[in-house]
């Protein structure tokens, strides 16, 4: 009699898991997490409302920094216990080792998108699907510099001639300033890989008083213009292009620019799988979207048969006449995640002293 009521009682704990999970299945809801603030508001707007009016599936938002979303998918992980379905990570994260085994390879997925030549070259590929392209750069209060006017990183260190306290960021991926302190003492673009770092620290040492802001978030990074607490700083595209929407008197430099982009990962073990290949389909999709986020956000959109719809305003402040293009810092992805740890390691070295 007590064997049987053992087994009566695993039966309905099979069944109560079973039913459990065939819930999470039916669920109408996806759990996205970005960096949050007016990236989020404009994901919301543009891709996450019409999504679900579409679908009727409901996406929640959830936000950190990069590095804190990732410790936090890397935890769940861990625990098998995955509660979110996809997260935002960098173009270089997503093709380090360490996003291939948190997060699915999109090859199949993207298999369907293959002859589709409005979206640009890797647009879908097996580290993610692309959110969109954007740079980082020099931005600058123009009312402080009434005259000459800072163009390059090398102005930026130019304390005497562009005086004023400067914002630089320092969210566990140093790679991007080392290569600004680069070009400031004169490395070509086309040489920057592999970074020289003994010179690029050297170069370090001489703006570092005058850093006034290291910032981790996107939000940070904007504090400081808002206050007229610096002067210029390194910061996204689409943060400057948010405080110009407010009427700040900034201008920025692509000359120099880091080229960025950001892809959505499907976690490995999502709750809401299904729903999630269904939102990537969507956002490549929505041409609309795009337009009317990379308007507002001055980002680069995926699929090239946005543009049209964007302003030639809009269109002007993209990276993508050839001129401008061949001006940028493409970053060395593989270098940069070989690399990975030896640069964190010497960049908090060199912070503390």
């Amino acid at each position: 009699m007590l064997t049987r009521m053992k087994v009566f009682g695993l039966c309905l704990v099979a069944a109560a898991v079973l039913s459990s999970a065939a819930s999470a299945q039916q669920r109408k809801e996806l759990v996205i997490a970005t960096t949050g603030g007016f990236q989020e508001e404009q994901l919301r707007r543009h891709f996450y409302d019409p999504f679900e009016k579409a679908t009727g599936i409901k996406v929640v938002a959830v936000s950190g920094s990069d590095s804190q979303n990732v410790a936090r998918v890397k935890a769940m992980a861990s625990a098998k216990q995955v509660a979110w379905d996809l997260y935002q990570a960098g173009e270089i994260q997503s093709s380090s080792a360490e996003h291939r085994a948190l997060n699915e390879d999109m090859s199949e997925f993207c298999t369907r998108f293959a002859q589709r030549d409005d979206l640009l070259p890797g647009a879908c590929k097996a580290s993610g699907v692309l959110a969109a392209y954007g740079t980082t750069l020099l931005v600058y209060n123009r009312d402080q510099f009434p005259k000459a006017q800072p163009r390059t990183w090398a102005d930026f260190w130019n304390v005497k001639d562009f005086p004023g306290q400067r914002a630089l960021p320092s969210f566990n991926d140093p790679w991007r300033v080392l290569a600004a302190a680069l070009l400031a003492d004169g490395v070509p673009v086309d040489k920057l890989f592999p970074l020289d770092l003994d010179r690029a620290f050297k170069k370090m040492d001489e703006i570092k008083p005058h850093v006034g802001l290291w910032w981790k978030t996107g939000d940070q990074s904007t504090q400081g213009f808002r206050s007229g607490e610096y002067a210029m700083g390194m910061i996204w595209q689409t943060r400057a292009s948010a405080l110009r929407a407010e009427n700040l008197p900034l201008e920025w430099s692509l000359n120099q620019a880091v080229l960025v982009g950001d892809r959505w990962a499907l976690i490995k073990g999502a709750p809401n799988r299904e729903n999630a290949l269904r939102f990537l389909e969507f956002s490549l999709n929505h041409i609309e979207g795009q337009a009317k986020r990379c308007e507002t956000s001055t980002c680069t959109p995926v699929s090239r048969s946005a543009l049209p719809l964007m302003s030639p305003q809009a269109q002007a402040a993209l990276p993508l006449a050839p001129e401008v293009f061949k001006g940028l810092i493409v970053p060395d992805a593989d270098w940069i995640n070989a690399n990975k740890a030896r640069l964190l390691d010497r960049w908090n070295l060199w912070l503390q002293q």
